[in-house]
């Protein structure tokens, strides 16, 4: 199996339904898929006996920040009969942030969508029970989006340690 295999068959199933094409350095390659087609698109992948992708191996949230569109989920498909992977992106905007959930296709995609909505807030329309799995249920926000201030501790070596902790707020008893 090689790349030019898969994208030639997802062309003559999809034509100009599926974005465009492009080549990792580790030579796999990556298609951007509208969010309305990852369902289909990942479905034929699975279900064609030739292609036979198998195993939804990674699925990741990714924010671009300062870049249309901001969000991007990432789904990286396995093929164990053919040891081909193959990388499918769905690019979404800030205002409309909802993909199609992929539980139906693979049973691995329940946690791994709960931990893109956890620290990306992306909405996986269809999922069984889309609640955190990594972060407190009261907790505010997403911290993984790069609008999120970062957090701070000064770095103590042996030779400032006590005027680092000469400036740290403690606990007072």
């Amino acid at each position: 199996m090689d790349n030019a295999t898969v994208i030639e068959r997802l062309q003559a199933e999809f034509g100009d339904k599926i974005g465009p094409v492009s080549s990792m350095l580790s030579g796999e390659a990556t298609i951007n898929v509208p969010r309305e087609q990852i369902v289909a698109v990942a479905q034929f992948l699975r279900d064609d006996s030739a292609l036979a992708y198998n195993f939804l191996e990674n699925l990741c949230g990714v924010d671009y920040l300062g870049r249309q569109p901001r969000f991007e989920v990432v789904y990286h498909l396995l093929s164990h009969a053919n040891r081909h992977r193959i990388c499918l992106k769905v690019g979404i905007t800030e205002k409309d942030i909802h993909v199609p959930t992929l539980t139906g296709l693979w049973q691995t995609a329940n946690y791994q969508e709960r931990e893109a909505y956890d620290m990306f807030g992306i909405i996986f329309d269809g999922h069984p029970a889309l609640e955190r799995i990594l972060m407190p249920d009261d907790w505010s926000g997403f911290p993984q989006r790069k609008d999120v201030p970062l957090g701070y501790e000064e770095v103590a070596f042996s030779n400032t340690e006590a005027q680092i902790s000469a400036r740290k707020p403690f606990a007072e008893e």
